[in-house]
């Protein structure tokens, strides 16, 4: 038999007894192993059908809709045993083979049923998944019997183990011992799913749903539903990176997150282990320790990623030790007889197993990794998001006293929401590093110390002495950063006032000075900027010399101080220990500094959610204690929840405020009534005081009395907002309290609606903001409308009512229009009172007195008298009479308003203006996204941009940064091959410290230096970009046409000057270097693995196709994620903002729990854009690290099944050393240019604005004007000289054509006999003088304003001054002409801002003086004075008036009129009044 055995026979032909049977079946090991193969043959006859031709039918729908997803019980702890035992069988076929290796011919059986055991338990996981995925229990029964087979067959194996005395110290029986434990286990879990889901031996089977998240399909974010390899491997996100490439990925398609990840699922948590601390804690003033609440709701996540860190970083330490082991076995024979029969000790010796035990080790310590950052960040954003509600909820509960008294101010609110919270998430996020650190550094230097001995303590204090010194740089780089801030917000409110201002600054050739103190402020930016690119270069610099320094002070200590020899083996895995070391010693810096920002943070946080509150008698505004039982009922349990109604509207009930039961008032017809009422805004001495009033019900009460006596503070008394100190406000009992918040919003009859003194708007369209949350009434919304007269103005906006408005950008600013009559009469007097409205109005305009049904007169904070107009007439007649001349002196100017009705277009017309310049820029974004999407969806490095951004940074440190990095990395190279080659040498000691140290030594200096070269090139040459960037940016922009400002829109051209600017100054510069160095490094360290071996070559072809892949599709995805993210963040910090500016109105209306959910929505909505780039930027490095340790193996195969490996061992551990290093920067070479692909984008958006056309400054072109002949008299000739016309005659246009800022195509305009044309801009408009129609005034100085040239003495300023009527005033402020102007003259009134440019006028001393519609914004007194001033100062002078009322030019001796941008009439005024029919005449009569 045994002669005829073939060669491969299952138990071998050396023996022959291989197939006796005589001492019992079980007694013979082949048998045995044979019976172990039964199980696996079992189940792969029984599943194959199933999953072949059961799901065959389902294969395009390989990706099964995730609404069908059930875990079973124990899911996850069966995917752990099951790769448990993947790895466990792996183990057992190299065991196997290797004994295989000992016989004289092939034993199958050592190894056979342990590769079908493999693939049985491959097969398992798969059927286990398909079945999970269509819940369809029953065919679990398949396994349970499967693991019930396999128990006992291995117990057998075990048993005759042990009969035969082959105990724990052989491997076999240790991999058998494991087997029968996993497979027992596997069954305990199968048991229990019978047990839970009762699918079989039971009568009644448990039938279960999906979670209620995975029913609704909006739900996206599914990393907490998918099983664990696709929660390892980030599997689920494929169809959402991939589908990136076609389509663009649109907040829609990123859909919602999972209940539990919700803001209001977080907050809950957070705010109950808030409570409990306020509970339990004996002094009840005591503030709760936000810390240990923080620890309550989000502990058990951190502690589970640091879990995840340690196993990482405990793995990590396998790279180093399978190096060691590798490249020993390969310096010596591997052909080892002493110990044969031990195949124990001999299995760990193989290098094969050692090269694949390090690619498992890798993939295992990348994987624990990449979960421990993704939980890290999964609890850093649901802690972000529960402070966000817990910061929102005690905005809308603040003292309103605390907001006005300045305790609280929006900025600190700002910073809170924008910063603190940041921090806090910055600081979880690294929190995980605190701990493991230390562990890891201690680690590192034990085995150090067990591989070199004491030397290597020296090399490792060097790393860790330098430590401080990293800290210190980085303490040094946070407070330059906040340095440059500075500088940046000053150098940008500068530049906001030259493109506020600019055309003023054309008009009067002050360009090149407001230039220069911008370029002057830049120079102040650089140079913090400067001493921030040092520090970053020097950071940079530490982290790449420390390692340098310390290998070379390790290995030169060594080489003198030990006699042994250095070994391939022992320094080069000494070499990946301090390049594991090194990474935590250079991130405990920039963790111990958000540790530091973080207490601070929680400092603040706690201060603001201890400060003050709305006092217990805010029950008019509901009392905002807060109710969560609403909320926990349906958030504790998925179960609970209603799935016919969407979960925002059960949300709505979320902490409702609870009304207290309202007092009844003690007479029925007054709606509120305040008895004895003393109310103070947070100091002891109260602000009203002695208020006894009544409101009568269905009625108009106005509020009279002069600024400052406290008419809205008894609004907001009577609304809560105010502290009571004594009295009390009773409201009528209307049974409130029984309203639910949707029927308080339908059945508004009983609300409040309030408006305050101050607008207040929405970022929302011009329908919401008027409709305030109210359902839509088509009828009743036209009504309101028409009003308020606002059709007129949303006929002129872009898209009607639907147009986007908002406090960062109101138009309706501007429009002061003098409609308070029609509002009195249509909305007031008509609409509510018809209504029976009880109104109550604060106002200044006393000729609506006589509309009142019930009149309170107030006088420094109490009642002066109460009553109707006939009671105060009869009762108080002084008062009386004071009133009627009020208002006979406000019929005055109310006659001057009629007057002005041109007033309104002009207002309209500035509305359009501010509108068409945001349409223009909503084209000018939309273009640019279509323009993206219209292409196929490839993410192309800009290659011309980069080169525009180097070239701007000058040739020399581009060829100076190139050169210094490339020979940086070729010693660094250079460094490694001789380390080779000193520890491969066999030579003496003495040779070694005379040949190899001293070289070793220079080339660690050279490598040293050059490190702190290409730093600081890099930094240098970005900084040299930005420079040249926004200066080359700045003066094109001062000195384009006056036209490209009309068409863009300011926001867009100051977006160049902040976003895009600090891109270029702080961002491009690190990212750059980051990139060339882990290119650089990733590039050398395939290079020397194909010194090594050649044959690596073959593999890279693959994995640079999958890397190419891999890369491609990330940027794309990336990019888009990033740019929601970025779009998501606004809208929610403007959220903020807006309600703390609005809170009296919200919580007037009672709104506050409508705008919590917006909150929620608006923080969730983010929060699921930063989770989906969290989880991307996952995907990636999963990808990438599983490819660097497949390059490793690949790395490790090729030497050690390579021809000349006993050579050179050193050359060896070089390759794997790189190897290894590979793994760490691969993703980084992708995220790198991803970052650079969108931070590119800002050079090229600076780039298209550096192609604008600078305004002719020599010569002339030509468009707009046509100018027949018309002579306009110069000095001495005549004095004044008027231009009227209808609105878009062409007015302002001539006023323009004299500066030469609009084009002249025919004709030519002459001044004093020169054609303005052939002047050079400068000098023409150096002698001109203008003062426009808005008032523009600088922050600086008095003296700045007046004389920017700083050519007029003190004298001649005052003179000025004293002629425009300020002198006294300017006297007046400390400094004198000196005095502070804030930005845009906000100091002064508009008419003291209007007076100063006619200071400014004549401070010029011009023979032509044009005011171009210069009275238009100005009261009355002020007009007189400007009129005056005109007559007299200027008389020696042409002074042309552009004029908006032609009553003001009728003294004119020439006035030209104007129709559709033709010159029509030219004459005196009086001449032309003398001609009926003239237009003139025409305009005169229709505006009287």
């Amino acid at each position: 038999m045994s002669s005829a055995s073939p060669p491969l026979s299952f138990c071998g032909n050396d023996r022959n007894d291989s197939y006796s049977v005589e001492d019992g079946v079980l007694n013979n090991g082949c048998f045995v192993d044979a019976l172990n193969l039964v199980p696996h043959v079992f189940l792969l006859f029984i599943t194959f059908p199933i999953l072949f031709i059961g799901w065959g039918s389902q294969s395009s729908k390989v990706q099964i809709h995730h609404n069908t997803w059930l875990h079973f019980p124990g899911h996850n702890m069966r995917w752990i045993l099951t790769f448990s035992l993947l790895f466990v069988h792996v183990c057992e076929i190299a065991e196997g083979i290797v004994s295989n290796g000992h016989m004289e011919t092939n034993h199958l059986h050592l190894f056979m049923p342990a590769f079908m055991g493999f693939i049985a338990a491959t097969t398992s996981v798969i059927y286990y998944h398909n079945i999970e995925t269509s819940n369809f229990p029953k065919l679990l029964l398949a396994l349970f019997i499967y693991w019930v087979l396999a128990f006992i067959t291995k117990s057998i194996k075990l048993w005759k183990y042990a009969e035969y005395k082959v105990g724990i110290q052989h491997l076999r029986f240790c991999i058998t011992a494991l087997l029968v434990i996993l497979y027992g286990l596997l069954m305990a879990v199968e048991i229990n799913v019978i047990r839970v889901r009762k699918y079989v031996f039971f009568t009644n089977p448990q039938k279960v749903k999906p979670p209620e998240d995975l029913q609704d399909l909006g739900v996206r974010f599914l990393q907490p539903f998918v099983n664990l390899l696709s929660k390892a491997t980030y599997w689920w996100m494929n169809p959402l990176i991939m589908g990136a490439h076609k389509r663009p990925i649109e907040l829609k398609k990123i859909g919602k997150l999972p209940i539990a990840m919700r803001a209001l699922t977080n907050y809950l948590n957070l705010k109950d282990a808030y409570e409990e601390q306020r509970h339990n804690v004996d002094d009840p003033e005591k503030a709760p320790s936000i810390w240990k609440s923080i620890y309550r709701a989000f502990g058990r996540p951190i502690l589970l990623s640091s879990t995840f860190r340690y196993l990482a970083d405990l793995l990590g330490f396998a790279g180093p030790l399978c190096i060691l082991g590798i490249v020993k076995r390969l310096g010596k024979d591997e052909s080892m007889t002493e110990q044969q029969d031990k195949v124990s000790l001999t299995l760990l010796q193989k290098t094969t197993v050692l090269a694949v035990l390090l690619f498992l080790a890798l993939v295992l310590q990348r994987t624990f990794l990449q979960a421990s950052y993704y939980v890290t960040i999964e609890t850093g954003i649901n802690l972000r998001g529960a402070l966000l509600a817990m910061i929102y909820n005690k905005i809308l509960r603040l003292s309103t006293s605390n907001m006005s008294m300045g305790e609280m101010t929006l900025g600190q609110i700002n910073n809170l929401v924008a910063i603190e919270t940041n921090q806090l998430m910055w600081f979880l996020f690294l929190c995980p590093n605190l701990w493991a650190m230390p562990v890891q550094i201690i680690m590192g230097v034990i085995l150090l110390y067990y591989l070199l001995g004491p030397s290597a303590m020296i090399g490792a204090s060097v790393i860790v002495l330098l430590a401080p010194v990293q800290y210190f740089i980085a303490t040094k780089l946070a407070d330059t950063q906040k340095s440059t801030l500075d500088y940046s917000t000053d150098r940008l409110k500068k530049t906001t006032e030259i493109l506020k201002g600019i055309k003023l600054l054309k008009l009067y050739a002050w360009e090149n000075i407001f230039c220069n103190s911008v370029e002057e402020t830049r120079t102040k930016e650089l140079t913090s900027l400067r001493t921030f690119a040092l520090y970053t270069s020097m950071s940079i610099f530490m982290n790449a010399a420390i390692p340098i320094a310390a290998v070379l002070v390790t290995f030169v200590t060594h080489a003198y101080n030990s006699d042994a020899r250095l070994n391939p083996a022992e320094a080069f895995a000494s070499l990946a220990l301090f390049h594991i070391l090194v990474t935590p010693l250079f991130l405990l810096s920039t963790v111990v500094r958000f540790a530091v920002k973080a207490l601070v943070s929680v400092q603040k946080l706690g201060e603001f959610l201890q400060s003050d509150e709305i006092g217990d008698d805010s029950w008019r505004n509901g009392d905002v204690s807060v109710s969560l039982e609403s909320c926990k009922k349906h958030l504790g349990g998925t179960k609970a929840l209603n799935r016919k109604q969407p979960l925002r509207y059960q949300l709505d009930s979320y902490e409702q405020p609870i009304r207290r039961q309202l007092r009844p008032t003690e007479s029925e017809d007054a709606a509120v009534k305040v008895s004895n009422g003393f109310f103070t805004w947070g100091s002891n001495l109260s602000t009203l005081s002695d208020i006894n009033i009544r409101i009568p019900t269905g009625q108009l009460t106005m509020i009279v009395g002069q600024v400052g006596c406290g008419k809205s503070s008894l609004l907001l008394a009577m609304l809560g907002e105010m502290q009571t100190i004594s009295g009390r406000v009773c409201w009528s009992n209307v049974h409130e309290t029984e309203m639910s918040f949707e029927a308080d919003r339908s059945k508004n009859r009983n609300s409040v609606a309030y408006a305050a003194q101050k607008s207040w708007l929405l970022n929302a369209t011009v329908e919401d903001n008027i409709t305030f949350g109210s359902p839509f009434n088509k009828q009743r919304y036209k009504a309101v409308i028409d009003a308020c007269s606002l059709q007129p103005d949303i006929d002129l906006l872009p898209f009607g009512d639907q147009t986007e408005i908002g406090e960062r950008d109101d138009p309706f600013s501007a429009l002061d229009i003098h409609l308070s009559d029609h509002l009195m009469q249509e909305g007031i007097l008509k609409f509510l009172q018809d209504d029976k409205r009880t109104v109550v109005l604060v106002t200044h305009k006393l000729q609506y007195l006589i509309h009142a049904d019930w009149i309170i007169a107030m006088k420094d904070g109490s009642v002066l008298r109460e009553g109707t107009l006939k009671d105060i007439q009869n009762n108080d007649v002084e008062l009386y009479e004071h009133w009627k001349t009020l208002m006979n002196r406000q019929d005055q100017e109310l006659e001057k308003d009629t007057e002005e009705d041109s007033q309104t277009a002009l207002e309209r017309k500035t509305l359009r203006r501010a509108f068409y310049s945001r349409e223009a820029k909503n084209q000018a974004d939309d273009e640019d996204h279509t323009h993206t999407f219209s292409e196929p969806r490839r993410s192309k490095i800009p290659w011309k941009v980069c080169w525009r951004y180097l070239s701007s940074g000058g040739f020399l440190m581009v060829a100076m940064m190139v050169s210094s990095k490339l020979l940086k990395h070729s010693v660094m190279v250079a460094i490694d091959f001789w380390l080779a080659n000193w520890t491969s040498s066999l030579q003496n000691s003495a040779r070694h410290r005379s040949y190899y140290v001293p070289v070793f030594s220079i080339l660690c200096g050279a490598g040293i230096i050059l490190c702190l070269i290409t730093s600081l090139t890099v930094e240098l040459m970005g900084l040299a970009a930005a420079t040249n960037l926004h200066h080359n940016l700045l003066n094109k922009i001062i000195h384009a046409p006056i036209r490209f400002f009309d068409i863009t829109p300011l926001g867009q051209i100051l977006n160049r000057f902040s976003a895009d600017t600090n891109i270029i100054d702080q961002h491009i510069p690190p990212t750059l270097e980051s990139l060339t160095r882990s290119t650089l490094l990733c590039l050398s360290a395939i290079g020397v693995i194909a010194y090594v071996t050649p044959v690596f070559l073959f593999a890279l072809v693959p994995l640079t196709v999958a890397f190419y892949f891999i890369q491609k599709y990330f940027r794309v995805a990336s990019r888009d994620l990033q740019d929601l993210d970025d779009s998501t963040q606004l809208p929610l910090l403007c959220h903020f903002s807006e309600t703390a500016e609005g809170l009296t109105t919200i919580r007037a209306f009672r709104h506050e729990s409508r705008f919590k959910q917006r909150m929620l929505e608006l923080t969730d909505t983010n929060n699921t854009a930063y989770l989906f780039l969290s989880a991307a930027n996952r995907w990636l490095e999963v990808r990438t690290d599983y490819l660097g340790a497949v390059i490793v193996l690949t790395a490790a195969l090729a030497a050690i099944w390579g021809p000349n490996y006993v050579l050179d061992s050193g050359l060896v551990g070089l390759g794997l050393t790189y190897a290894l290093t590979v793994t760490n920067y691969l993703n980084w070479v992708v995220r790198n240019l991803a970052d650079l692909e969108v931070q590119m984008a800002a050079v090229k958006k600076v780039n298209s604005f550096l192609s604008t056309e600078s305004e002719n400054y020599e010569g002339s072109i030509g468009t707009v004007l046509r100018i027949p002949v018309c002579p306009i008299y110069g000095p001495g000739q005549s004095d004044l000289v008027g231009i009227c016309g209808r609105t878009g005659s062409g007015k302002s246009s001539l006023s323009l054509a004299f500066f030469n800022m609009v084009d002249i195509f025919e004709g030519k305009i002459i001044i004093d006999g020169i054609d303005i044309c052939k002047l050079p801009l400068q000098t023409l408009r150096s002698r001109l003088s203008i003062i426009l129609q808005d008032p523009i005034l600088f922050s600086g100085s008095i003296r700045f304003n007046l004389d920017p040239e700083r050519k007029c003495t003190d004298d001649g300023l005052w003179e000025a001054l004293e002629i425009a009527q300020l002198k006294n005033m300017v006297k007046a402020l400390p400094g004198g002409l000196d005095a502070v102007v804030t930005e845009g003259g906000e100091n002064f009134s508009v008419g003291q801002r209007q007076l100063f440019c006619l200071a400014r006028a004549f401070v010029r001393k011009s023979s032509i003086l044009i005011m171009d519609e210069a009275t238009a914004s100005i009261d009355m007194a002020t007009e007189n004075i400007l009129q005056k001033v005109v007559m007299t100062a200027f008389s020696d002078r042409t002074v042309v008036t552009i004029a908006h009322l032609v009553s003001s030019i009728l003294e004119a001796e020439q006035v030209l009129v104007f129709s559709s941008g033709i010159l029509v009439e030219c004459d005196s005024a009086a001449g032309l009044l003398a001609q009926e029919g003239s237009l003139f005449s025409v305009l005169v009569r229709t505006h009287k």
